[in-house]
């Protein structure tokens, strides 16, 4: 049911370890619009709002520490696509870091990394510049990046195989590169995957983009194809400003331990919790 007496209804699901029925007393005391408790277990409650305005329900839910609050409407539940960033959201690291590190340029691509992740640089021309440094590694040297450093962020897996048993379309669209998105998707069990291709001659990187460079307006292309006619049930996830656009355009945008600009603008924030607590928001109970 998305309506109740000619309203529309808004789902706030209150994530909190061991403490959700007593979060979400506090946080129902803070909204004006009639609302009622569904408790789910000691860690999620679900408060049901009569309201129109989703904005405005967001802006009263405030925070509580140590608590996740996510606000959706009715309509927009449950997904039917699920689009996801890859780097510092679905795993913990940032590929391109990882192999700087390789040639001892970690902190300077990084620090590159952290400006473009908090949409301060162009993201195509930071890419293009810290994979510039590159140039000439052995390719080989990601296998070995992908079994020793690069680890899914807690819950991920467990996120994506409760999604897509729920019936739910599963993307990962990444700025990073396909050499690392192709297995890590298939490690989580995505349906598609998008990112970028890195440019290897003779074993060894360019140090170059081969194709179209993926950036905020790709994430966003992809995610309007992937939803087609059915864009408000879609979820979007990332932590930089380059997955603002497709957060914007999904049903519900959600930051992961996002940038400040990021978290800001987004619709819901995934601050403390696992990834897999999610399914506690996104999908019905039984």
């Amino acid at each position: 049911m998305t309506t109740r007496g000619g309203f529309s209804l808004i789902i706030v699901t209150v994530i909190a370890a061991g403490r959700a029925s007593e979060s979400a007393e506090t946080v129902a005391h803070r909204l004006t619009a009639e609302c009622e408790l569904r408790s789910i277990d000691k860690n999620a409650t679900q408060i049901i709002v009569v309201s129109e305005e989703i904005d405005k329900v967001r802006g009263e839910l405030g925070s509580i520490d140590g608590v996740d609050i996510l606000a959706q409407r009715a309509a927009c539940f449950p997904p039917k696509l699920f689009v996801a960033d890859m780097d510092s959201t679905m795993i913990g690291q940032e590929c391109i870091d990882e192999l700087a590190a390789e040639v001892g340029l970690k902190d300077k691509v990084a620090a590159i990394t952290e400006r473009a992740m908090r949409g301060e640089l162009d993201f195509a021309e930071a890419l293009r510049e810290r994979l510039a440094l590159l140039e000439g590694l052995e390719v080989s040297v990601i296998d070995r990046l992908l079994f020793n450093r690069i680890t899914p962020n807690p819950g991920a897996r467990e996120l994506i195989e409760g999604l897509k048993a729920a019936g739910v379309r599963c993307v990962l669209v990444s700025g990073g590169f396909t050499h690392f998105a192709k297995p890590i998707g298939e490690l989580l069990g995505f349906d598609r995957v998008v990112a970028n291709r890195l440019g290897v001659v003779d074993g060894k990187l360019t140090g170059k983009v081969e194709g179209d460079i993926v950036d905020a307006d790709t994430k966003r292309r992809v995610l309007l194809e992937e939803a087609g006619d059915e864009v408000e049930r879609s979820v979007a996830i990332g932590d930089g400003a380059n997955d603002l656009k497709m957060m914007e355009v999904a049903g519900l945008g959600i930051a992961y331990r996002a940038k400040p600009k990021v978290a800001a603008q987004a619709d819901a924030r995934l601050n403390h919790a696992s990834l897999d607590s999610l399914l506690v928001a996104l999908l019905p109970r039984a």
